[in-house]
């Protein structure tokens, strides 16, 4: 397949008559389209006729059901009012009465505590164990039923009703009669004056009547849902929906989403179609409510049953079209060839000057048509491409080259300066975050620190320079602090042994402003040696950030032999530091206005110190407010340091 297509690709011959067929095919497409349009809606038609009467048949047969279930209830009401001084007979007429109903999983006659003497319960329930119907009374302390919403709701109501769908299995004695899913017809007994003193209720259990409603489907994978008032399923393919879910679970995350407006339309008893995904299946869903109960019926039916013949029928037309058109193609392909053969030959001698003989010579044409302007103008062609391909061998070695060299930089100053926070997770009191922002590709900023024996070595620094040197420099500079603060030298005698270093054959003169920090973690004393760097930002009068006096030293690298001097601080314990380099003062807007200290200030003194991530984010979003949409002229680093 893959040589077809090159061979297609390199074929003009191929390519005008895969135009052609290309023509030939849209004019196919917009015809089968249209047909298919049309025939579609027939198809969703007769679909909609078909699923609408068979919904209403299952509509009749419900109802059915619940005028069989209402008509025992009545019967039982009557029989019951009759014989009310007989209590014994009561267990007699919930059997006869679930004996005689096919619909009924069971039935209970169930009165108020005490209602007969001596007879603190009394529930006469008849029910199904396995597929054998046996009574009993269903009343104890262990089943206080007269606190079941099947009892309560037609006392609360003074009304028959139909109660949501439950599984009553509490009962010890009752447990393996009422296992399965059931909704309940209850309605309330009464005596003079309207008292209330016990409820019938009936019981229909939900599989069965999942089975009973679901026999009769338009189409093989169709199938038959039911939700009462609530929204919670009645009858349902799935047996766990019955139990866990209502029609508006799937949609509680999304309360626009389909299923929850087909849910809201059901249960606003609305007829209607809707179509939606269904368990990642596009359906047809067909509702329509069942007036005498307030509960609402649907058909789910899957597009892909409805649709089925129709999409077999235009696959077939699609396969037919589809042979038309590559003899169509073969066709043209024969008879364009011929007349393009000039221009294959030249396409040929053109692929050996491609491979690389720039000196094979192009035979001359003296042909008055397209065909002879083309082979003329490949002749000149020839000529300027070996010019061009040896300019662009240099330019293209360079470039790799370069690119190289930044990528190996660039990782490389990656690898140079930590970058998890917070920094020493183990330790509580120390409140650390740092950030460098690269003006190119790499920079020459730096930041470091590391603990050493109960002692937290830090460092900032801006080399002089961008670009790889000043990287590379800076790589230098970062290892022989490491390398010194693991000999817990002072800070002023880490510079001058840094100075040192770095001032051997440095052809380059090139320097690094640096401030170095050592602070005792146990009585937060700070040792600092500020190296012709700016000054930092200290929080020390009433949280208040000022500038820190520093002596002005050398910058390393600067001055070989330069003695530096070290100063201190007796604690910084809560007292925070805001350490940068000069391209956070020194950005510049679009105006040319730099960042400047007191903006620096103005922002550390905005807020209260909220931690040191929070300072240097703050700060870093007012720097990059200022600068806009300027080119960055410099590196910026920060460092923010809060030792308690």
């Amino acid at each position: 397949m893959r040589k077809l297509f090159e061979s297609i690709r390199r074929s003009f011959s191929a390519r005008l008559s895969l135009w052609v067929v290309l023509f030939a095919a849209l004019v196919f497409l917009a015809a089968l389209g249209y047909s298919t349009m049309v025939a579609r809606r027939f198809v969703k038609r007769e679909a909609v006729l078909r699923a609408t009467q068979v919904l209403e048949n299952s509509i009749l047969r419900l109802t059915n059901i619940l005028e069989d279930v209402q008509l025992s209830a009545d019967y039982l009401e009557w029989l019951v009012y009759r014989h009310l001084e007989e209590p014994d007979l009561m267990e007699e007429y919930s059997y006869n009465t679930v004996q005689g109903t096919p619909a009924l999983n069971g039935c209970s006659i169930s009165f108020e505590p005490d209602f007969f003497p001596g007879q603190h319960y009394f529930s006469a329930y008849s029910g199904y164990r396995d597929d054998v119907l046996q009574s009993m009374q269903e009343g104890s302390d262990d089943y206080q039923y007269f606190y079941l919403d099947w009892y309560l709701l037609p006392k609360l109501l003074n009304q028959p009703c139909w109660t949501e769908p439950y599984a009553d299995w509490e009962s010890d004695d009752a447990k393996d009669l009422q296992t399965e899913m059931q909704v309940s017809y209850c309605k309330p007994l009464t005596v003079a004056g309207g008292r209330y003193i016990g409820c019938i209720s009936l019981d229909i259990s939900l599989k069965w009547l999942s089975e009973t409603l679901s026999s009769v489907k338009p189409y093989p994978n169709s199938y038959s849902i039911l939700v009462s008032r609530g929204g919670s399923f009645l009858v349902h393919p799935d047996p766990e929906r019955l139990f866990y879910e209502t029609i508006f679970t799937q949609g509680l995350l999304n309360p626009v989403s389909d299923q929850t407006v087909l849910g809201k339309a059901m249960q606003a008893q609305e007829t209607g179609m809707q179509s939606l995904t269904i368990g990642g299946q596009r359906s047809y869903v067909f509702y329509t409510p069942v007036k005498t109960t307030g509960w609402s019926m649907a058909i789910v039916c899957p597009e892909s049953d409805i649709f089925d013949s129709f999409d077999r029928l235009r696959r077939i037309l699609i396969s037919i079209s589809l042979l038309s058109l590559l003899l169509l193609f073969a066709t043209c392909f024969r008879v364009i060839g011929r007349s393009v053969k000039p221009l294959r030959e030249l396409a040929v001698q053109a692929e050996d000057i491609a491979s690389g003989h720039f000196d094979k010579a192009l035979p001359t044409s003296t042909r008055p048509d397209e065909l002879g302007t083309l082979s003329r103008s490949f002749a000149h062609m020839q000529t300027s491409l070996v010019s061009y391909m040896d300019e662009l061998t240099r330019s293209t070695a360079n470039r790799v080259r370069i690119e190289g060299e930044l990528q190996i930089a660039r990782e490389i100053q990656k690898g140079m300066v930590p970058r998890v926070f917070p920094p020493f997770p183990d330790r509580k009191g120390i409140d650390l975050f740092a950030s460098i922002v690269p003006a190119k590709e790499v920079g020459g900023d730096l930041y470091d620190y590391f603990i050493q024996k109960d002692r937290l070595y830090f460092c900032i620094g801006d080399v002089s320079g961008k670009g790889i040197p000043a990287s590379l420099f800076m790589a230098v500079v970062r290892t022989l602090f490491r390398v010194l603060g693991q000999q817990e030298l002072p800070a002023a005698e880490m510079a001058r042994q840094i100075n040192e270093t770095v001032s051997e054959n440095n052809d380059q003169l090139m320097f690094v402003t640096m401030f170095i920090g050592v602070v005792d973690l146990k009585t937060g004393a700070l040792d600092f040696c500020n190296c012709g760097h700016n000054p930092p930002a200290i929080f020390a009068e009433k949280g208040k950030a000022r500038f820190l006096t520093c002596k002005p030293n050398a910058a390393i690298g600067a001055i070989p032999g330069f003695a530096f001097e070290g100063e201190a601080i007796g604690t910084i314990k809560g007292i925070p530091l805001f350490l940068y380099t000069d391209g956070l003062s020194e950005a510049e807007s679009p105006a040319q206005e730099q960042f400047g200290e007191e903006r620096l200030l103005a922002t550390l003194n905005s807020q209260p110190f909220d931690g040191a991530e929070a300072v240097v984010d703050r700060m870093g979003q007012t720097v990059a407010a200022h600068v806009g949409k300027a080119e960055r002229s410099d590196d910026m680093t920060m460092l923010c340091l809060k030792v308690s």
